[in-house]
């Protein structure tokens, strides 16, 4: 009998070359996973099969992961405008992937508000360093006052130059009203020791400018020698002030730290909401209500800021656009917590006066105390 062909079951002859691959099957270059041909997207990792990675697609990509820049954005945009409540009403009834997650839609907006702020908060340094150099320059503007007396209009000019920055130079109105009369009289016998700045500027410049040890000039500022770690910590930033003479940053670090403010403040919000609505949903449902309703601060900001990039805007305007965001919370707050309309309206001015009078000037006083701490 002739010898019988023998037919290997094996997928792979000697050679070590695979006969029973399939052409329907293809490998997904992102999780190497293999499936058959045909699909869009992965069944495994939901990547794309075939896509050209254009400049389009690689914008696209960046902004759909970061900040969810799809459809539901558009979708949600309209009802967060319009129609006060309803958004967070739909978010807590289930509508979960209708719109846009109230956390992503807040960081997205937010991100954008500040990155226009920021084309302002530049000339409003530039204007507080200057304001913080002629503060630190009061006394020797006070000794050329002496030496050459000025007529009545340039005196006028002065005073009311140190009255504007009356917050940044720390002088009072007797020592305002004190060098008025100076300027006014042309006195050279008025005692100037009325001007300071709760110590001797002068010699602390000349410590600065001769290099002298930091606890020289520390000392010379009024520091103790036993004092703590944030007195300590006081007088150092008050000696970087008073070395740079640029207030400027004290409120650029003020503008950075406002983010992080806020994000502690919306969730303060939302526990003002939960004590007056008690019976009307987890907490979690009133943080829902607070990210929407801050979102849509955020855009009304975003609104007025670009208006005034293009023309500037009265600020009668500004104010009573302000003021409407009052309005829309009372009509939200009447939509998602289907109260009655003078039981929501009272409720919406009891929020916004402890918020405002309250919670808000205590984290701005925080908030600026750190940014002059760690400018």
């Amino acid at each position: 009998m002739g010898t019988k062909t023998d037919i290997s079951t094996n997928s792979e002859n000697g050679d070590g070359i695979d006969f029973s691959s399939n052409s329907n099957i293809t490998t997904c270059k992102n999780c190497e996973q293999e499936h058959e041909k045909g699909f869009e997207f992965c069944p495994h990792c939901g990547q794309k099969t075939n896509e050209d990675l254009t400049v389009g697609v690689l914008f696209y990509n960046t902004i759909s992961n970061y900040f969810s820049f799809d459809a539901r954005f558009f979708k949600s945009f309209i009802p967060l405008m319009f129609k006060p409540g309803i958004l967070a009403k739909g978010f807590i009834s289930g509508k979960r992937l209708l719109y846009l997650h109230p956390a992503q839609m807040y960081l997205f907006i937010s991100v954008v508000f500040f990155f226009l702020f920021s084309f302002f908060t530049r000339d409003y340094v530039k204007e507080i360093n200057k304001g913080t150099k002629e503060g630190f320059n009061v006394e020797k503007v006070a000794d050329s006052i002496i030496n050459n007396p000025m007529d009545s209009i340039s005196a006028a000019k002065v005073t009311e130059s140190l009255k504007k920055t009356q917050v940044l130079t720390g002088m009072n109105e007797t020592e305002i009203k004190a060098l008025d009369s100076i300027i006014s009289a042309g006195s050279v016998q008025k005692d100037m020791s009325e001007l300071t700045f709760g110590y001797d500027g002068k010699k602390v410049d000349s410590l600065i400018a001769a290099g002298a040890p930091i606890e020289s000039q520390l000392s010379a500022m009024g520091m103790k020698d036993d004092a703590g770690f944030m007195m300590r910590r006081v007088y150092t930033q008050l000696l970087k002030l008073q070395t740079n003479k640029e207030g400027g940053a004290i409120f650029q670090a003020f503008i950075d730290s406002i983010p992080i403010a806020l994000f502690v403040l919306l969730p303060i919000f939302a526990m003002i909401l939960k004590v007056f609505f008690w019976r009307r949903g987890r907490f979690t449902h009133h943080l829902v209500f607070s990210f929407y309703y801050y979102s849509f601060l955020f855009t009304v900001l975003c609104i007025i800021l670009i208006s005034n990039l293009i023309w500037e805007v009265p600020g009668w305007i500004g104010w009573l656009v302000m003021s409407s965001t009052f309005f829309y919370l009372f009509l939200a707050i009447k939509n998602f917590y289907r109260q009655g309309y003078f039981l929501s309206f009272f409720k919406t001015c009891v929020v916004t006066f402890v918020y405002m009078i309250f919670v808000i000037p205590i984290a701005i006083s925080i908030t600026l105390a750190g940014a002059f701490l760690i400018y």
